[in-house]
């Protein structure tokens, strides 16, 4: 029936959309998932080579819309080398996950204590990164941060 005249049908809508293959999009929300809590232990350990680990080689970081793009593990590895030295009692949490194909978006939060001053800041924010072959390919932060 579906492709026949609609109009020969009592009832107009029988073809059905095509619905989401649940399971490979569970799946995809898991590789996701996974992604988003190596990323965030190795923020919250302060170590960097599980940040890393979450990137392409040749992966694109973009810290705020209006930064400059860190491209490469190099880049990005100096981008996060001073966490260790500067943050102290790090906690991260990532909210629900919006995929759509390669892309994943979230919200996050992450307190730290500022190990100079002891000041604890509490920074919000989202992400949007891309990924391939279960690595992250690009990844844009875009958050505020109080004090």
């Amino acid at each position: 029936m579906c492709g026949d005249d609609p109009r020969s049908s009592p009832v107009y809508h029988t073809c059905r959309p095509a619905v989401p293959d649940w399971a490979i999009l569970g799946a995809m929300n898991a590789a996701y998932r996974q992604l988003l809590e190596t990323f965030g232990q190795g923020w919250g350990a302060g170590d960097v080579d599980t940040i890393l680990s979450v990137f392409a080689p040749d992966a694109v970081f973009l810290e705020t819309p209006f930064s400059e793009q860190s491209v490469g593990i190099d880049a990005i590895r100096a981008y996060w080398k001073d966490i260790p030295t500067n943050q102290a009692d790090v906690t991260f949490k990532s909210g629900e996950i919006y995929a759509a194909g390669p892309w994943f978006a979230t919200e996050f939060r992450c307190t730290y204590r500022r190990r100079r001053t002891g000041e604890w800041v509490d920074a919000r924010g989202a992400m949007f990164c891309e990924t391939k072959d279960g690595k992250i390919t690009e990844m844009r932060m875009y958050w505020h941060r109080y004090p």
